[in-house]
């Protein structure tokens, strides 16, 4: 192939990713990646409905001011917010009714660089979990639940 051909090749390339947040798959309790550090859990109440699945996020301000959370059903596209776009200046816990969670089981996690409402406001990195994983511990106890989180995120964050 000659040099023009491969400098078009690799503008091509270029281009059909521009515009494109990264995107990877979340498959254990805990996901880590530049700049982000999410661990799950379930915090489990006297009742499925009083029961939640907790993604404990903690993102860089520095790389990501703002992230968003959607549960998605992967067969009719209906979608619900979990968490609106929100500023992100340290750890936060997403909670997700876990008799809720099959109607959406694709949980989208959208990391913005800028705010969104702003001309440049598209997602730097979006993770996705097909379900919860099935390593998440479940906990009965909230000082417990918290005390793995903390954990969680501090030894992935020294990784």
């Amino acid at each position: 192939m000659n040099a023009f051909l491969r400098i078009g090749a690799i503008l091509l390339a270029l281009a059909a990713s521009a515009g494109h947040a990264a995107e990877e798959h979340g498959k254990a309790d805990v996901f880590v990646a530049r700049g982000v550090a999410l661990a799950w859990a379930v915090a489990r109440g006297p009742t499925e409905h009083a029961t939640f699945l907790v993604i404990r996020v903690a993102a860089d301000p520095a790389i990501f001011r703002a992230l968003s959370v959607t549960g998605r059903d992967p067969f009719s596209q209906a979608e619900h917010v979990w968490l609106p776009p929100t500023s992100a200046p340290g750890p936060l816990d997403v909670r997700i009714p876990r008799a809720r969670f099959g109607d959406f089981p694709r949980t989208e996690l959208r990391f913005y660089a800028a705010m969104p409402g702003s001309p440049a406001a598209k997602p730097e990195l979006q993770v996705f979990y097909l379900g919860a994983p099935d390593t998440a511990p479940e906990f009965d106890d909230a000082a417990r639940l918290e005390r793995y989180l903390q954990e969680r995120i501090a030894n992935s964050l020294q990784r």
